[in-house]
């Protein structure tokens, strides 16, 4: 029975065909991967495995163009394994039959499989469920590549079995020696500055198939001297920085730009908001979010900050992009350099655990009205201090249930506006423990 993705052999007119760039210069051995030391390093993972000669089933995450299919075939070459590579947005169940029977008799003559599925986190759950037994048998060596976090698109019980292996996008340093590599397959020094060569490189984003596509463009062109970074991106058009607005560098993003107000830095918060902009984030969402963050890390410590992010989102609204999205920039800046205090969300949290565990408990009856007579009879009512008529307008009565030791939420802290609002609680507590 022969593999629905074994290559056909002995075409010379295939052999003999012009191969881009990207493809001639796909490693050999794991010896020539740039980057990934992390994880292909003799102390690393997939070092030690291969040392050990017991790889196991892998899950690779990361950015597009980083080596996630090279170095599953080069895995492969280095275990004697039979490469089949699938595509989850191309393959249904009848084909996965298909691959699972061709693994099954490989095994029978005493070959084993390594499958390599990209974009594995496609397949709904029925199908990462199919891939369970062959792998418990040894049928196949799975190898996943995703680009989307595996603890949210992967099941848990194919998660158990493999070994998830996170690639890095590429440094600046990898795509250098990448850039060398190409300019002697293609025999020819690029005609570019040293800043124009940098600036290309900052255009791939860290994918090193992109870059190679781009070398390849550059390397085409007849031109006389060196190129300076203002005619290489009049001719280029910018690749667009990485950024899926429902995929983890959404997530990743926000969170970077999150806790730079919170640790009070306004230039990385800046570039942040910038990143998320320039890749096409929604900026209400952006609105939402740092309102939130005014609520969440400023708090009382500067009761102006939320009013400063509202205003900000309104006029967003009024004026649109892109002049509205200075306004947010400014509340982002605001934000960065205001006072800091969580003791109001705290608080909150801390009271919504008492009222779970304290849910049932009735108020005292002597802060409850008692409209009728029947309530008056009851009690209700009954021994209320009006705090007006009390000494220095407070009568320090308990407004707890009876049953519940009064308890301490709010925490103020002794940084901006908060500290005026210590100096009023800590007073209260006073005359409160003063009059019993």
């Amino acid at each position: 029975m022969g593999d629905l993705f074994d290559s056909p052999g002995g075409n010379e007119a295939e052999t003999n065909a012009p191969r881009p760039l990207a493809d001639r210069l796909r490693p050999r051995a794991l010896s020539e991967v740039i980057g990934q030391q992390q994880v292909l390093g003799p102390e690393a993972p997939l070092g030690v495995m291969l040392a050990s000669g017991a790889l196991s089933s892998l899950i690779f995450w990361g950015p597009p163009g980083v080596g996630k299919t090279t170095i599953a075939r080069l895995l492969a070459t280095e275990t004697d394994l039979h490469f089949v590579q699938i595509s989850a947005i191309f393959t249904g169940v009848p084909e996965l039959r298909k691959v699972f029977e061709a693994a099954k008799m490989r095994r029978r003559n005493g070959q084993g499989t390594l499958l390599f599925v990209d974009e594995i986190h496609r397949f709904n759950k029925a199908q990462q469920d199919g891939f369970l037994p062959h792998m418990e048998d040894g049928t196949i060596l799975l190898v996943g590549a995703t680009t989307e976090n595996p603890s949210f698109e992967l099941n848990s019980a194919l998660l158990s079995r493999s070994q998830v292996l996170v690639l890095e996008r590429l440094s600046l340093a990898d795509m250098e020696l990448l850039t060398q590599r190409a300019e002697k397959d293609l025999g020819i020094a690029l005609p570019l500055d040293g800043a124009a060569r940098e600036a290309l490189q900052e255009m791939a984003d860290g994918d090193g198939r992109a870059l190679l596509n781009l070398v390849e463009q550059v390397a085409a062109w007849k031109v006389e001297g060196k190129l300076s970074t203002d005619k290489l991106t009049a001719r280029l058009q910018r690749r667009a920085a990485k950024y899926d607005k429902s995929g983890d560098e959404h997530y990743n993003l926000i969170s970077a730009l999150h806790k730079s107000v919170r640790g009070s830095d306004p230039d990385a918060a800046l570039y942040w908001l910038a990143r998320m902009l320039t890749g096409g984030e929604d900026p209400r969402y952006l609105a939402r979010r740092i309102t939130r963050m005014a609520v969440e890390d400023i708090g009382l410590a500067d009761p102006q900050a939320q009013e400063i992010c509202l205003g900000a989102w309104q006029t967003y609204e009024r004026l649109g992009s892109p002049e509205g999205e200075l306004a947010l920039a400014q509340a982002v800046t605001y934000l960065a350099l205001a006072p800091k205090s969580n003791a109001g969300y705290v608080a909150w949290k801390a009271a919504m655990r008492s009222a779970k565990s304290f849910g049932s408990e009735p108020p005292p009856k002597h802060i409850l009205n008692a409209p009728t007579s029947l309530m008056k009879e009851q009690g209700y009512g009954a021994g209320y201090a009006y705090d007006h008529d009390a000494e220095d307008g407070f009568s320090g009565q308990n407004y707890f249930p009876e049953t519940m030791k009064r308890e301490a939420y709010y925490l103020p802290v002794e940084r901006g506006f908060e500290r005026e609002l210590k100096k009023r609680l800590d007073w209260f507590t006073k005359l409160r423990a003063k009059r019993g």
